[in-house]
């Protein structure tokens, strides 16, 4: 069947005059358009990388279904973290070479094609559209993905993408909202994907003024369960069930004021019912470990879909390297780094929601992922792009996702960079 053709305004190109701008405004351009994590990668995760660069996985060929290591942590991780029990609900995953390629590559590993369709949100990540279209099969977008009645209708849907928090929005969808979603998909025999890269940075939609006190108040349900998860494999350890020390080194014991709780998960047992049938999760440490350039991420879910994927996987070559998979798994097992990341984030987040609110934006915390997404000021994300420009910041258009009228700002800074951004919006 090969690739088809795709069609898409998601073109980085297309702001390439704007850099230019922006590099000539005093001080220089400040990218807020890309998502790039800036932050250190944790240095156990580093440590596990270097410590196998001579394992045998490394000089001989690595699992595409992945490590031991990598096995045992990615469903503890689900059971301790995100509620999902993988045996229990018949589950299993695959590792993907990062997030986008499992994406992209979607549609086509399940073997969709002309005639069928896939649903999506109408503002959301442009790849959902593009690996729809590699694969030949067309988009049917909806304001409201939860709205079910607005798709499960429409002649030829096959699959339906959902994303809780949403690029770019941020919005999160309820644990109730979710289950109508896997179970009208059920109904028209439809696979729900879905992508939840972001699934612990989440920030309760708190108002900018006040988010650090309600942040507070948040900290009890992350923070029980990675505490939960850590404890778990001290126990582990004690009945003579233990970790490999490479593996186990990112868990590190007790966290303080985590102050956050996980967005609901589509395989967790009151949603999916019990049964992984028919979904699958996509998953990223790329944000909330600041590992995108290791390309290390996951596709979760049912048991035979995933089973046929990975024999696809395999014969084209879409492998983690050895190594690479030996610093996930440490990843999967750490605890305070993500507490520390996310805090980061958290705070540029209200720092930037402020500065573009005295700038004339109507800006508010997202309920989760790590940008805030505006209407543009004067109606045409690309005017705004122009103005943005001159004072040397880049923002992405939203057109990029779906909405012309909109701008997306990125919190992947540090934290001087967007002390810079506040004091350019503010002059």
């Amino acid at each position: 069947m090969g690739f088809h053709t795709f069609d898409s305004p998601y073109d980085w190109s297309r702001i390439s005059s704007y850099k230019k701008t922006a590099a000539a405004a005093p001080g220089g351009m400040i990218n807020l358009s890309v998502g790039s994590p800036v932050d250190p990668v944790p240095a156990n995760v580093q440590q596990a990388l270097a410590e196998h660069a001579e394992a045998p996985d490394s000089h001989g060929y690595p699992k595409a279904t992945g490590s031991e290591a990598l096995r045992r942590a990615v469903p503890e991780w689900f059971k301790s973290v995100r509620g999902v029990d993988f045996e229990a609900i018949d589950a299993d995953f695959v590792p993907t070479v990062g997030s986008k390629e499992g994406v992209a590559l979607m549609a086509s590993l399940l073997h969709l094609g002309e005639g069928d369709v896939v649903v999506q949100p109408a503002i959301s990540y442009p790849t959902y559209e593009i690996g729809t279209q590699i694969a030949g099969a067309s988009t049917h977008k909806v304001a409201d993905i939860a709205d079910v009645d607005s798709w499960r209708s429409v002649p030829g849907v096959k699959a339906v993408w959902v994303n809780s928090p949403c690029n770019p929005t941020g919005e999160t969808l309820s644990a109730a909202q979710l289950k109508g979603i896997v179970a009208a998909a059920r109904e028209i025999g439809a696979v729900v994907l879905s992508d939840e890269c972001y699934a612990l940075l989440t920030w309760g939609s708190d108002d900018e003024n006040d988010g650090g006190a309600k942040a507070g108040n948040r900290s009890a349900t992350l923070n029980g369960k990675l505490q939960s998860f850590a404890s778990d494999v001290d126990v582990r350890r004690g009945t003579g069930d233990t970790l490999p020390a490479s593996e186990a080194c990112g868990l590190s014991g007790p966290l303080v004021g985590a102050g956050f709780a996980p967005a609901s998960c589509m395989l967790q047992p009151d949603v999916c019912g019990g049964s992984a049938r028919g979904i699958l999760v996509l998953y990223s440490l790329s944000k909330q470990s600041n590992m995108a350039g290791y390309r290390t991420a996951l596709v979760a879910g049912d048991k035979d879909l995933i089973a046929e994927m990975a024999v696809y996987r395999k014969q084209i070559g879409e492998i983690i390297p050895g190594p690479v998979q030996a610093a996930m798994a440490v990843a999967m097992g750490d605890t305070d780094d993500v507490v520390t990341q996310h805090a980061r984030y958290e705070r540029r987040l209200h720092a930037l929601v402020a500065a573009l609110r005295g700038h004339g934006y109507d800006a508010h915390m997202p309920q989760g992922a790590l940008y805030v997404w505006v209407k543009a000021r004067s109606g045409d994300c690309w005017t705004d792009l122009a103005d943005l420009a001159r004072l040397g910041i880049i923002a992405s258009p939203g057109e990029f996702y779906g909405d012309p009228t909109s701008l997306r700002f990125s919190a992947t800074a540090t934290d001087s960079t967007i002390a810079e951004v506040s004091a350019r919006l503010a002059a």
